[in-house]
């Protein structure tokens, strides 16, 4: 076996697990109105279960919905009518061998008063998070006690229900961590100072569950080994909190990071590399002899195989990895690695309101909806123009549906926007999905045309069902005087090397990724560059944290930063750029000008198309710009439903008789 560490039997307690693979809890907001389980939360964690892993740990489940509420459609196990609705989706996922625990959670201060229907939000001190902004109240000790209760009784629930162990949600900033933490836990009473007094709460709780359950059903706690802030858990508390944990009868520690003052570590944009937390479940496996889950960017099945061969952790967490793509399991197993559609790190999953979504697998979350791609029974050739992400996936889809397809891309590459990337850490996940494309293409004997731009004869001679027209995008260059002088470029003059940029003075205007990126590459190449940090669509979908990230590192790249300004006119030797609060001017000398502000749809086929051909859509980024999102949904869905959205000849022909 290519993997035989990853895909070894293990053990959480008594608990026997059919490989080392673990899907860690993630909201998936498909909860129905009242946190009951809904069909398409079967649904999706059966597909998952079905995909091969060993443990799933369905999303973090409220044990207190009255004062203990996280989110919108958040599960609840604060009641036995919820019983009925975990038991069905434990007997989905346990059918196909996986093994389900269920997370129990109690956000604490980490929630608002709005989420509780104007309840105040409670903590173990008043002691307000960054991130809320709202000071909790102090839950008072007979409080506590009935929240304890709340846990143990929560737990009962589950194992009635079928559940095969439940995890204790003790990071994250949530309640239990607070309670842990020296930074929130400022109480006096038997549940605050020392510290065996801040283990109390999570002890009562371990171990009330083994009382009422038994004490062989599996209890792990998932511990923020590190809080990454000033006067929060360490690396070396945890150690000692984990010890504890041992000793009281838990049975695996579940090692990640962070809360919501520092959500950056606890969700990870792509600028951070493929196992990187890996060494603080390592510290923690050093002081214990129970099972230590490792989680955070772990991708690769050879990557994640070398921690478990290495003895740096007992189990492999991917949560994320197996959103974008639910077989991951299967396909290490059966040694189809190039097969497997990985994470790319958007924070798609996260940025976007209501249920789980996926930028890159666009049937997460709609399971019911895309239950199966059906093929279809006669010979039907379809064109595609562009083989950008929008391109291929539509030439992905219909190829599994039995259609012909053949792309026709103008470039020498298939990958389009993607391959402009070249920020190294980023450029390596968008690498990933290129490279997963290809293989696709490839696998599935799509006819790929490189460096050729599609002519009408051309597409005649196919006789094709469809077209699909996924000619992409273009930069945008801003409607200012001076933005057609010699020394003004695009970043694709920049990225494609179409000039040379060394020793200049350049300024750099926009925001966003592809801006950022633009402008490192010009500061690595020995350039005094100034980045006009202007808003634009794209710099709008980076998060906060991401920019703030990107904006240091050019910083150190000694690139000035101006925020906060509007670029006057451009001049052949320089930029006049005003503040825009007191209207004062600076003019700045330049080489060079290269704009960064996003793109625009380029669509220069559809109008002649249509002239000759009865089904053609435009798709991507010719007609929404600027996101792979845009491009692959697009794609997915037009090629799904293909059949149901032609409009056949013998129907075109009769309207053009009547």
């Amino acid at each position: 076996m290519k993997y035989s560490h990853l895909f070894e039997k293990g053990k959480i307690g008594k608990l026997v697990l059919k490989n080392r693979i673990v899907m860690p809890a993630m909201g998936s907001g498909l909860g129905g109105p009242d946190g009951e389980v809904t069909d398409y939360q079967i649904a999706y964690y059966e597909e998952r279960a079905k995909g091969g892993t060993g443990l799933i740990i369905v999303e973090y489940t409220s044990v207190d919905y009255e004062l203990g509420k996280a989110n919108q459609n958040q599960l609840r196990i604060d009641g036995d009518r919820f019983i009925p609705g975990i038991y069905r989706l434990a007997n989905a996922v346990k059918k196909y061998g996986a093994r389900i625990f269920v997370q129990l959670q109690h956000p604490g201060r980490e929630t608002t008063s709005m989420m509780l229907g104007g309840n105040q939000i409670v903590a173990p001190s008043p002691v307000t998070c960054a991130a809320i902004g709202e000071e909790p109240r102090e839950l008072t000790n007979v409080e506590v006690k009935d929240i304890v209760n709340k846990f143990v009784m929560g737990a009962l629930r589950c194992k009635m229900a079928g559940v095969d162990g439940v995890e204790l949600h003790g990071a994250h900033g949530y309640l239990i961590n607070q309670f842990l933490s020296p930074n929130t836990n400022l109480r006096s009473d038997e549940y605050g100072g020392s510290f065996e007094n801040r283990m109390r709460f999570v002890e009562e709780i371990v171990v009330g569950i083994k009382e009422k359950c038994g004490a062989d059903f599996p209890v792990c706690v998932r511990l923020s080994v590190d809080e990454f802030e000033e006067g929060g858990t360490t690396v070396t508390l945890s150690k000692e909190i984990s010890r504890y944990l041992e000793k009281i009868g838990v049975d695996a520690i579940h090692a990640s990071c962070g809360n919501y003052n520092s959500m950056d570590k606890m969700v990870e944009s792509m600028m951070f590399e493929q196992g990187w937390r890996v060494y603080l479940a390592e510290a923690i496996k050093e002081v214990v002899k129970i099972p230590v889950i490792t989680v955070g960017v772990i991708r690769e099945p050879e990557f994640a195989e070398n921690i478990l061969a290495e003895g740096r952790a007992d189990f492999i967490a991917m949560g994320r990895g197996q959103i974008a793509d639910p077989q991951w399991a299967k396909k290490a197993l059966e040694g189809r690695d190039k097969e497997i559609r990985k994470c790319i790190c958007c924070l798609h999953c996260t940025t976007t309101a209501g249920t789980v979504k996926c930028a890159i697998n666009i049937k997460a979350g709609r399971e019911l909806e895309f239950k199966e791609i059906k093929r279809i029974e006669e010979k039907r050739n379809v064109a595609v123009v562009g083989g950008g992400p929008g391109g291929m996936e539509v030439a992905r889809v219909l190829s599994l549906k039995g259609y012909d397809v053949t792309i026709f891309e103008k470039d020498n590459k298939l990958g389009g926007q993607l391959n402009l990337v070249h920020l190294p850490i980023a450029k390596e996940k968008m690498n990933w999905i290129i490279d997963y494309h290809c293989n696709e293409m490839e696998r599935l004997n799509v006819d790929v045309r490189l460096n050729t731009e599609a002519s009408v004869e051309m597409i005649k001679s196919l006789d094709p069902y469809a077209v699909f027209l996924a000619t992409g995008a273009i930069p945008i260059i801003p409607d200012l005087e001076g933005n057609d002088l010699t020394n003004v470029c695009d970043y694709e003059d920049v990225l494609l090397e179409r000039k040379a940029f060394i020793n200049k003075k350049i300024v750099v205007m926009g925001s966003g990724m592809v801006c950022y990126s633009v402008t490192n590459q010009l500061a690595a190449l020995g350039n005094d560059v100034i980045l006009i940090d202007i808003p634009t669509k794209t710099g709008n979908k980076v998060s906060a944290h991401t920019k703030m990230m990107l904006l240091n590192r050019l910083k150190k790249a000694n690139v000035e930063i101006f925020e906060g300004q509007k670029v006057v006119k451009i001049l052949q030797n320089s930029v006049l750029i005003e503040d825009e609060l007191s209207a004062s001017q600076l003019e700045l000398e330049v080489d060079y000008v290269v704009f960064s502000m996003g793109t625009q749809s380029y669509n220069p086929l559809e109008e002649v198309y249509l002239q000759h051909f009865d089904n053609v859509f435009v798709i991507g980024d010719a007609i929404n710009p600027g996101s792979i999102t845009n491009a692959i949904k697009d794609g997915f869905e037009k090629a799904f439903v293909l059949e149901s959205i032609v409009i056949k000849k013998e129907v075109k022909e009769l309207v053009e008789t009547i």
